[in-house]
């Protein structure tokens, strides 16, 4: 009985903070992931969008099933809306970030590629914990915000990263090619340092 009170204990402990959970464990595989050279712009930019995406389709599907689930967007706003403004978000960051900005670095572009056909593991692993937190969240009747629709938070959010990732990728990273470069940890710590602040801030104030 013990063991077990101990168990619920933790799992509702995990619950309480579980946005911070989510910030240590996305911070951690960042930083995995910058150690072996893995880590560039286009990575976390594209991060931020699949965590959206997959809370669209989770919301979507979960929501009717979590009576404690609270919808804060517009009751006419629907989950087709946002899967089609995240199509035009995934070309503009495949085509911007993914293969322009790098477009003459072939060493960055591989890298990417390898994150867009999700042959990086660390990427991997960051989106399969942001699903199966979801799931639980749901599963466990936590009164989740849930948001539907072109203008939300979340999408504000994809917003803020996508104009950081552009400042950052035009106005530093070209001007000082062979200090930002995946193998110069200090170059990829001042990359993802904003993202990380950015993923912060989101999880305090959600």
């Amino acid at each position: 009985m013990t063991n077990l009170n101990k168990t619920n204990g933790f799992f509702h402990h995990a619950l309480v903070h579980y946005r911070k959970w989510d910030f240590l464990s996305f911070t951690l595989l960042t930083i995995l992931s910058l150690l072996n050279g893995q880590t560039t712009v286009f990575y976390l930019i594209y991060f931020f969008w699949w965590n959206e995406l997959l809370r669209i389709i989770l919301d979507k599907i979960c929501f009717s099933r979590n009576p404690n689930a609270i919808l804060v967007s517009d009751k006419k706003a629907r989950a087709f809306e946002s899967v089609i403004q995240m199509g035009i978000y995934f070309i503009f960051i495949v085509v911007l970030f993914g293969f322009l900005a790098n477009w003459k670095n072939t060493v960055l572009i591989m890298i990417n590629m390898d994150i867009l056909f999700f042959q990086n593991a660390f990427f991997n692993i960051n989106l399969i914990l942001v699903a199966v937190e979801r799931i639980y969240l749901h599963k466990a009747k936590q009164p989740l915000k849930v948001n539907f629709g072109s203008f939300t938070p979340n999408m504000i959010v994809l917003h803020i990263s996508i104009i950081l990732g552009a400042v950052l990728m035009f106005f530093v990273v070209r001007n000082f090619p062979d200090f930002f470069t995946p193998t110069n940890l200090w170059g990829s710590v001042i990359i993802i340092l904003p993202f990380l602040l950015l993923k912060l801030t989101i999880s305090y104030f959600d």
